[in-house]
């Protein structure tokens, strides 16, 4: 009960469908039990004026069925009406619980990001989310109505002749008591269930999310025999769940029928003896009929509650992690940053834009992948950053997004510590391209306008011939509005790079980061690009992780990091005659060796 309280006192804007359901289920056990009294005075005055002791006309017998007619159509009309209700709650629920799992991933760190799999998350989603809403759906429209029934048929019972409401007192807690033992060992086989369902659904939306890469590998096969060797452990672990639930189901309602088959037996028993009317007899019967439902249920509504306990578990623990409380303002949770203070970042004076101090970074449970950053960066600065391949370049871009926080040190900009800045301000003034181009479904215009939504076409334009993008996006036949699937599967890797370009061109930010910005482009298209590149760096701050040396030479400093740290900083001229990491691909770029274009290639250059 706690969890489904939990439930409910979460979604409390629901409250008036909570009470108006309650109510329909009130009315609806009165009107079910008034149909076992309407029976008994028809069966009684049938009954008397066939034995002619006392006769009645025609017409009581007709405004007994009338009132039949009547309480049978209310309790249809109530219930549907409770259904109803029922209905548009659970959607309005899903709907809530589903928007605060959103949003409450949008504002949880990368670090949460870094170790899920995407389809174990939306697994969670949906299977957590639909438990949850078909309980308390189910647990809403059925369960007042359960208990009003039960406690006016142990009532009833008790009122004719004691005994029988004492048996149906000691069957509630009996069977209720049978079923929570047969539950506690259930849940653990649902538990185990559900793990293997959600990492098969991550490798699901992983592998369909790169199915080119799988059928070019030829390993269909292999993802295949993973995904169902899952899937596989779930029918062994059904097997032995569901055995144990139906041979305690067979005791528990095996403890039923004894306990049924000694109530009916004191009812004719006692009808034989003339202490019960046919009337009487009629109306227990029906009063037992109407008690086997809920007692019977109790199965079902532990089945079912179990589920939303496992449920409501998996969603609560996502909803109790510590979220960036940075980003609430993001997704417009301001009243739950209470408390919690962030500076606006306005520009301060001086020649410094950006800063690392003493910064140590790495990931969640590993070793520090960045040690004792120190690094200054000018506005209007082009900083480049070369080291090897995995040596913590995109890291550091990553701190200075506010993706992650560093483990020592600040890192800072204007003047402000972004662990305590305003991340929407902060990442309003930063555009990217990443090495992945990074684009959504939907049209090239709608690509190009994620990073300004409110854009016109002809700004959209002009940011797509800067980036050498107008030409092939005119060849569509639907121009700027054409569909580009999944992740951008319609282009080529140089046209979905070229379409990132432009969406960082449109943003015109005063900080810029290319992270191997123009990897994916030939040599012509890169020229182009980056001409247009050229453009918006100029009197702006822009920080690129490069992929040609040639974008390397023109730069204003280069920073050059080895084994996490920083091992020079100086202008091209300064660090080719330094002898360092530099001086190296400079030496090495003129090679025809294997080995030296190898050497190379571990630090993600080319010549």
């Amino acid at each position: 009960m706690k969890s489904i309280f939990r439930i409910m006192s979460a979604t409390k804007e629901l409250m008036p469908y909570y009470v108006g359901i309650i109510v329909c289920s009130i009315a609806v056990s009165i009107t079910a039990l008034a149909a076992p009294f309407v029976i008994k005075g028809a069966t009684d005055t049938v009954v008397n004026t066939l034995n002619g002791s006392d006769p009645q006309p025609v017409s009581i017998i007709i405004w007994f069925a009338v009132a039949y007619f009547a309480s049978q159509l209310f309790n249809t009309v109530i219930s549907n009406i409770g259904g109803f209700w029922g209905d548009v709650m659970s959607q309005k629920m899903r709907t809530i619980l589903s928007n605060r799992y959103y949003e409450k991933l949008m504002v949880l760190p990368q670090s949460y990001f870094d170790s899920e799999l995407t389809g174990t998350i939306i697994s969670r989603l949906n299977r957590s989310i639909t438990e949850i809403t078909n309980f308390v759906k189910m647990f809403s429209n059925s369960f007042f109505t359960m208990i009003i029934t039960t406690i006016a048929v142990i009532a009833i019972s008790g009122w004719y002749y004691w005994p029988l409401a004492l048996l149906l007192v000691i069957i509630f807690p009996v069977y209720f008591w049978l079923t929570s033992k047969t539950s506690e060992k259930w849940q653990v086989w649902e538990g185990d269930k559900n793990k293997n369902i959600d990492i098969a659904s991550g490798r699901f939306n992983e592998v369909i999310g790169q199915i080119r890469v799988v059928k070019s590998f030829g390993q269909e096969r292999r993802e295949l025999g993973l995904f169902s060797s899952h899937f596989a452990k779930t029918i062994g672990l059904t097997r032995s769940q569901s055995s144990y639930w139906h041979r305690m189901d067979v005791a528990r309602r095996g403890f039923l029928d004894l306990i049924f088959f000694g109530l009916y037996l004191m009812i004719f028993v006692r009808t034989l003896r003339g202490d019960f009317t046919i009337g009487d007899m009629v109306l227990l019967i029906q009063l037992m009929n109407m008690a086997v439902h809920p007692i019977s249920s109790l199965s079902w509504v532990v089945d079912s509650a179990q589920r939303a306990i496992a449920g409501s578990k998996d969603y609560f623990d996502v909803m109790a992690l510590d979220a960036d409380m940075r980003a609430l303002a993001l997704v417009g949770a301001e009243a739950q940053t209470e408390g919690v203070r962030t500076s606006p970042l306005t520009t301060q004076p001086g020649g410094n834009l950006i800063a690392f101090d003493r910064v140590a970074f790495g990931y969640e449970g590993e070793a520090n992948v960045l040690e004792n950053i120190d690094l200054t960066i000018k506005r209007g600065e082009k900083i480049a950053f070369v080291g090897e391949s995995g040596g913590g370049k995109s890291t550091l871009m990553a701190l200075l997004e506010g993706l992650y926080d560093p483990r020592e040190g600040k890192v800072v900009v204007d003047g402000h510590d972004i662990a305590s800045a305003d991340l929407e301000q902060l990442r309003s003034r930063i555009g990217m391209v990443f090495q992945d181009a990074s684009l959504f479904s939907g049209t090239i215009a709608e690509n190009i306008a994620y990073s300004n939504p409110h854009a016109t076409r002809e700004q959209i334009v002009a940011a797509a011939q800067k980036a050498n993008a107008h030409t092939f996006i005119e060849k569509f036949a639907d121009g700027y509005d054409s569909l580009i699937g999944e992740r951008g599967l319609k282009l080529s890797g140089g046209q979905k790079q070229r379409i990132a370009v432009a969406r960082a061109i449109l943003k015109d930010a005063p900080i810029l980061i290319l992270d191997e910005a123009t990897s994916a482009l030939d040599t012509k298209a890169e020229r182009a690009v980056q001409k247009g590149l050229d453009e918006l760096m100029e009197g702006r701050t822009s920080l690129i992780i490069a992929h040609r040396l040639s974008t390397i030479s023109a730069v204003d400093r280069i920073v050059t990091l080895k084994d996490g740290h920083i091992d020079e900083i100086g202008s091209p001229a300064e660090l080719a005659a330094s002898g360092g990491i530099y001086a190296e691909l400079l030496a090495l770029q003129g090679s025809g060796k294997k080995s030296d274009k190898k050497r190379l290639q571990s630090f993600d250059i080319v010549s």
